[in-house]
């Protein structure tokens, strides 16, 4: 598992999948994201705006990225 630390108080799901290179750009977030292969904290989100906080996780392809600050 990786860590990605965050700023803020929370990082939205699409933001998260740009930021860790799970994708190139916002439009392929947003796709693996509608298309349900991005799972948060275990189960398939498709909200891209979900809000992830401290101690959640994303996973997508087989990388797993925790959140912490």
């Amino acid at each position: 598992m990786e860590k990605i630390r965050i700023e803020t108080e929370f990082i939205r799901l699409d933001a998260l999948v740009k930021l860790t290179g799970m994708v190139d750009t916002g439009g392929q977030a947003k796709a693996a994201i509608q298309d349900g292969l991005v799972r948060v904290n275990g189960e398939v989100c498709l909200m891209r705006g979900k809000k992830l906080r401290p101690g959640d996780t994303a996973e997508l392809n087989g990388r797993t990225f925790q959140v912490e600050q």
